[in-house]
């Protein structure tokens, strides 16, 4: 029996790179698309000799072109890093409206499954606590940080588009904070800024009182939930994220704790537009998908801190 091909956009970053791991291991054919302005063609030595992958080095926001038959595109091109979106604000929202376009096309063209990496930040800064997949949100569409918000709500808009108009099978996964191997020690995060800084005894720094929260998921337990929906036939969005809620504060305590390190918190002025708090409802998901994350945030750190401590190379950053 033939196995079925799957076409990854942005399959070079941290979450595509993990998610082409897991369907090779499953027995899928992978082709991965990517155009390394965020991606790290090191994220995929390891699949470069195995016949069952393939990488294109290609620009989303062109038209996407592969032979034979695809059983799915996963579009997870983006600009996900506070860093990289405020540096490339065009490209952020042609690779959102233009990429998702061609990757939506070419879902159509081959008759094959569609999913959306979307994200929280179509939420904004919200006035619900916590954030279902019913919630509109509360986005200020001409802020500092809507090239990427609002990329991912006119993502979100035409691929229901071309579920309703062409009957694209789709899945839209609003993905909250995640963490794990493989994020940029620079990339902006609040993850590995912290462990960066920690390594490197270098002040955390928190904006304002430290108090916003956030709720981290370790990325083998989104890419489970990602693996889950893809099999399922959801084709309404979906939260994916741990639930479990810390403050930014208690998040740079932990992360001096496992690096034993004697840095300490420092605090700057609150960004424009930064959401006080991010908890995702995973209620659907639990229910549909049969799906929790499992990784306790002390776990997942320890694994996380390890990676970079060892491999990510935080001395040269």
């Amino acid at each position: 029996m033939a196995k079925k091909t799957v076409v990854i956009t942005g399959g070079a970053g941290f979450i595509g790179s993990h998610l082409c791991d897991r369907l090779i291991g499953e027995g899928f054919k992978v082709i991965c698309i990517d155009n390394f302005i965020t991606g790290d063609k090191s994220n995929l030595i390891h699949l470069l000799k195995d016949k069952n992958f393939s990488l294109i080095e290609h620009n989303v926001t062109k038209p996407i072109t592969v032979a034979g038959k695809v059983w799915f595109v996963l579009h997870l091109a983006s600009l996900a890093s506070p860093v990289d979106y405020l540096k490339y604000p065009i490209q952020t929202l042609k690779v959102g409206s233009l990429g998702t376009h061609n990757a939506l096309g070419l879902a159509k063209e081959k008759k094959a499954g569609f999913l959306l990496a979307s994200t929280s930040e179509i939420y904004g800064d919200p006035l619900v606590h916590p954030q279902s997949e019913e919630y509109w949100g509360n986005v200020n569409s001409i802020g500092v940080r809507s090239c990427y918000d609002e990329s991912k709500r006119f993502a979100e808009a035409i691929t229901m588009a071309y579920h309703r108009v062409h009957k694209v099978d789709i899945r839209i996964v609003r993905i909250f904070n995640t963490y794990g191997e493989r994020m940029r020690i620079n990339d902006g995060r609040v993850v590995p800024n912290f462990i960066y800084q920690s390594l490197n005894e270098k002040p955390l720094t928190i904006y304002g009182d430290g108090k916003q929260t956030r709720s981290f998921c370790y990325i083998m337990d989104l890419v489970e939930g990602l693996f889950r929906f893809i099999l399922s036939e959801v084709n309404t969005p979906l939260n994916l994220g741990n639930p479990n809620e810390f403050t930014i504060l208690e998040l740079a305590k932990l992360v001096i704790k496992f690096t034993d390190s004697k840095s300490k918190v420092i605090s700057n002025p609150l960004p424009l537009d930064d959401p006080k708090q991010r908890q995702p409802d995973i209620s659907k998901a639990k229910k549909l998908l049969k799906w929790r994350p499992k990784v306790e945030l002390e776990e997942g750190l320890k694994k996380t801190i390890d990676w970079f401590r060892f491999k990510g190379g935080f001395e040269n950053s």
